[in-house]
């Protein structure tokens, strides 16, 4: 290791067996060498620059994208007979649904103050947008922002905490099968992101019922219910104006339209951050252990082709993101290619195609527990293990 934490990047894997191996290998769950100041210093200076032009260029792109699919959708799939018909609109569906999370993905850009450097723009546009793809955005940056500041804690994380063998529910062992499966990921991508939402589904565990909904949540401290409140009236009325326009258009038309490329963006927003923190090659920790910046590494870059680029490279820069996540996403290519000698061992990619990888993640990673080594013991560190 040189001056200022930098080490040696990981030798590339040159056989399928030695690519599988690199990705199941464990990232070090030791104190790095280096410090976060050391990853800033490596980060060219350009890259922490946010530009409210450029970044409004992406969210004029984006939505233009929408318009131009919702024009074509509903203007011209009826002309089509039947069976391409169905085609079309499933075709609709599924790409709105990707540009809709495009919109989604700068939207949480504006919740980590990302988009540009002015507080109340990037708040009242987050509002705004998240507000109309039906998520409360305080009640959301607020748990997230948590998320970030314990990350892989097990004590504290705010989200897709892992289990302990000891609290899997005895009826679990009968979705342990390649059908179970599947109803777990269908659920987990369809219902998983309304029900966090409501009821703190994977969340973290709270002595009482916690929703994002509810300003007197135990979520929430008290200084922040009148955020909650608002994001509340954003949400409410969202509803009330897909509820309008479905009066005159009809619920099917709404529900095509816009319904069902929303359960699209619900679904990729569970995968990709499901997929980002569970991984058989990665820590987490409990009190006794947990440090912020090993928490933070403690995440995986994933590889979605070219919806990389569609989703604003959320997935393939996401290390990067939970160590320093007011970094613009037109910076985070260069940025996450900065650190990584600075990382070495400590950053980890997974190359495997998402479908694939979220099929391997639900029979692998079932839950968490310490391991014994021998002369290294792990105690307060807990890793993924699928045997019940």
């Amino acid at each position: 290791m040189g001056k200022g934490g930098r080490m040696s990047v990981q030798p590339v894997a040159n056989t399928e067996a030695e690519k599988n191996e690199s990705i199941v290998r464990r990232v070090p769950h030791q104190k790095p060498p280096f410090t976060i100041a050391d990853i800033k210093k490596a980060i060219p200076p350009h890259c922490f620059n946010r530009s409210l032009i450029r970044s409004s260029s992406y969210l004029v792109f984006d939505i233009a994208v929408c318009f131009f699919l919702y024009y074509i959708a509903t203007n011209y799939i009826s002309l089509l007979p039947a069976p391409l018909s169905y085609v079309a609109w499933t075709a609709y569906v599924y790409v709105q649904g990707c540009f809709m999370f495009a919109i989604w993905v700068v939207a949480h850009e504006c919740g980590h103050h990302g988009f540009s450097d002015y507080h109340l723009l990037n708040d009242t546009l987050g509002f705004i947008l998240h507000s109309l793809l039906l998520v409360p955005y305080f009640s959301w940056k607020i748990s997230h922002r948590r998320h970030h500041a314990n990350t892989n804690s097990l004590d504290r994380d705010e989200n897709h905490v892992p289990r302990f063998k000891n609290t899997i529910r005895s009826y679990y062992h009968h979705f342990n099968n390649p059908l179970g499966r599947v109803f777990i990921i269908t659920f987990t991508l369809t219902l998983g992101w309304p029900l966090y939402l409501i009821v703190n589904i994977a969340g973290r565990s709270y002595d009482r019922v916690a929703s994002h909904f509810d300003p007197y949540s135990p979520i929430y401290s008290e200084r922040e219910r009148l955020q909650i409140m608002l994001s509340d009236l954003g949400f409410v009325a969202a509803c009330y104006g897909l509820y309008r326009i479905a009066l005159v258009k009809g619920f099917a038309w709404v529900f095509l339209v816009y319904g069902a490329p929303l359960h699209v963006v619900n679904g990729f927003l569970v995968m990709i951050t499901l997929l980002h923190h569970t991984h058989l090659s990665l820590p987490h920790y409990d009190s006794s252990e947990w440090d912020w910046l090993r928490g933070a590494l403690a995440t995986v870059d994933r590889d979605y082709g070219i919806l990389n680029k569609v989703f604003h490279h959320i997935a393939d820069t996401h290390v990067l993101h939970h160590l320093i996540s007011s970094i613009p996403h037109y910076h985070a290519q260069e940025a996450t290619e900065a650190i990584k000698p600075v990382l070495g061992e400590y950053y980890h990619y997974d190359g495997t195609p998402f479908y694939k990888a979220m099929w391997r993640e639900a029979k692998e990673c079932l839950y968490v527990e310490e391991e014994d080594e021998g002369d290294n013991k792990t105690k307060g560190v807990y890793w993924y293990k699928n045997k019940l």
